[in-house]
């Protein structure tokens, strides 16, 4: 089952993607961006920086939580994952935004007024 990426509206004027496995598990969530094209070009960029390993930064939550972002060139945060409860865990979820991260399908759920 494929990944796809959920673009949504996040209050006015704001949008915002998660990209979820196909078990329809989020494994990234984006930033909020100030329009649907700036969201689009985010999607466009976790599909290219998603199979560069070097793209993603592993962290650790003040709770002693790991989680990772993932960057762009520029060092631009694109997306994080969820706090995860051992960095197995995390590693586990990078490989997934690694595998369903190029080819996931866009779901555009925003609504058009």
């Amino acid at each position: 089952m494929a990944g796809t990426f959920e673009l949504k509206a996040a209050g006015q004027d704001q949008f915002r993607f998660s990209l979820k496995a196909g078990n329809h598990q989020t494994i990234l969530t984006s930033q909020s961006y100030a329009s649907k094209v700036s969201a689009l070009n985010g999607i466009e960029s976790v599909r290219t920086n998603s199979q560069l390993e070097a793209r993603f930064d592993r962290r650790t939550s003040k709770a002693g939580e790991p989680y990772f972002v993932l960057t762009a060139g520029n060092g631009q945060i694109i997306g994080q994952s969820e706090m995860y409860s051992s960095a197995a865990a995390m590693e586990n979820g990078i490989q997934s935004v690694t595998r369903n991260g190029a080819d996931a399908v866009l779901k555009d759920l925003t609504a058009e007024v």
